[in-house]
């Protein structure tokens, strides 16, 4: 596993935490409500296993957390068409879902943020849970899905294709 990600940001730690909240709905069954309230109400401000204090953007977290559940079987039909013919989405690891079903759904529906710089922060949180081998599918998997759905990102000059913006 990659060092423990800064949660420093208020965005990245909505974002971490989103992650943590689908991950726990897929166990557990609990509605995307109950996990807002939960996390909102208690995790956004206690220390976190992977370091540091969440104090994360509880609109942000409360977006993201709705609309991958909300949107789930759409973003598991985009997943699944940047995995290979031998795998699906039902044979991927519970946590490495939730990573890809968040940043899946930062890419369709936020376009304010910029796509290389939604791939750059999921590949982060990927590491915080996963391996070297998942982090890096995560990474491939968002960056064809990104080249496919916002291609003029990726075009030299693009917008939103390179340079710094916020996350």
């Amino acid at each position: 596993m990659s060092e423990p990600i800064p949660a420093t940001d208020p965005r990245r730690a909505a974002r971490l935490a989103a992650v943590q909240a689908l991950y726990q709905i897929a166990l557990t069954g609990a509605t995307p409500e109950a996990a807002i309230t939960e996390f909102t109400g208690h995790r956004l401000s206690k220390p976190l296993e992977v370091g540091g204090t969440l104090g994360g953007d509880p609109q942000l977290f409360a977006d993201l957390v709705r609309g991958a559940a909300e949107k789930r079987p759409e973003l598991d039909r985009m997943i699944s068409a940047v995995l290979t013919n031998d795998w699906t989405v039902e044979r991927l690891e519970a946590v490495l879902l939730a990573v890809l079903r968040v940043g899946a759904y930062e890419l369709s529906a936020r376009p304010d943020l910029p796509a290389r710089v939604a791939i750059s922060e999921y590949v982060a949180i990927a590491g915080a849970f996963l391996g070297d081998r998942e982090t890096g599918l995560v990474n491939g998997l968002l960056d064809r899905m990104a080249r496919s759905l916002r291609p003029e990102a990726f075009e030299p000059g693009g917008r939103h294709g390179g340079g710094k913006a916020s996350g």
